[in-house]
């Protein structure tokens, strides 16, 4: 698998380093970016050409970001084992924090449909034996309404999750072994249907976060960089990153520009496509 000349349309730059473990990269309509540095519980600012401002510290290991459909902004924290939003005036609600009065293991990555509904994952891996209360590794969806239910159960490690720009596929990867992109069907009313495997990624050491273009590719860290796949699975090819991508995503002028989260530093580069708008920046442009 080689570079994408034909996706890229411009160079890989490292726009800011000196991190820890970067994570969740979100880009906000008002012109910037949001990312997270899990170890040291940061979540960051950042506008582009600037230098990286806390906008909110003790984050609870906070890793996954994105918006509801309101545009407030949410955040899986890991350790405080819960699903947040920060309200406007800047204080932090719980979305989610437990489950058929059970507490979540460890939230990892969100996404919102166009309905209103969240879904996120909360693996169980990295909860200590004595910690662990729901006995298995799920996904959740919130409704609307906010009634929470698991939608996923049987995935040893759900991590990354994105739809297709439909909404009629949703993608989960799974990052213990067996290591793969599962895509299942979706109906009308958001319940998850049929699965089947989407990709293999077991040549990636650890599979992580994902985001999909207008036209339906989707993209993932691998060990040389993101690999991106075409809608029906076939790996087209590496952008090439200089240290081993954790997530990404799509934002910048007119979404033609995807952050990359790569550990110690964020990176981004110019695309020929554009990225899916996620419905809670729609109501942020408004």
């Amino acid at each position: 698998m080689g570079e994408l000349p034909g996706i890229m349309a411009g160079e890989v730059e490292r726009v800011a380093t000196g991190f820890e473990y970067t994570e969740g990269p979100l880009w906000h309509p008002d012109g910037y970016w949001l990312f997270v540095d899990t170890r040291p519980n940061l979540v960051f600012k950042l506008v582009p050409g600037g230098t990286p401002e806390v906008v909110r510290s003790d984050s609870g290991r906070t890793n996954g970001l994105t918006f509801d459909i309101e545009g407030r902004l949410l955040m899986c924290e890991g350790y405080g084992r819960r699903l947040s939003r920060m309200e406007p005036d800047g204080s932090i609600t719980t979305v989610a924090g437990g489950f058929e009065g059970k507490r979540l293991n460890r939230p990892n990555d969100v996404v919102c449909r166009s309905d209103g509904a969240i879904y996120f994952t909360d693996p169980e891996p990295l909860v200590a034996d004595a910690d662990r209360e729901l006995g298995s590794s799920m996904v959740f969806r919130v409704t609307p309404d906010g009634a929470i239910e698991a939608v996923v159960r049987d995935a040893p490690y759900p991590n990354g999750l994105a739809f297709s720009p439909d909404e009629r596929t949703f993608y989960l990867i799974n990052t213990s072994e067996p290591k793969r992109i599962r895509a299942y069907d979706v109906g009308a009313d958001g319940a998850l249907g049929a699965v089947r495997d989407f990709a293999d990624v077991s040549g990636v050491p650890v599979p992580d976060g994902m985001t999909v273009d207008i036209d339906g590719r989707v993209y993932t860290n691998g060990p040389g960089g993101v690999l991106v796949f075409e809608p029906g699975g076939r790996c087209l090819g590496t952008i090439p990153v200089p240290e081993l991508p954790t997530n990404v995503a799509f934002g910048g002028p007119g979404y033609g520009t995807m952050l990359i989260a790569a550990k110690t530093s964020v990176y981004s580069v110019r695309l020929e496509t554009t990225g899916v708008v996620p419905p809670g920046a729609l109501a942020l442009m408004r």
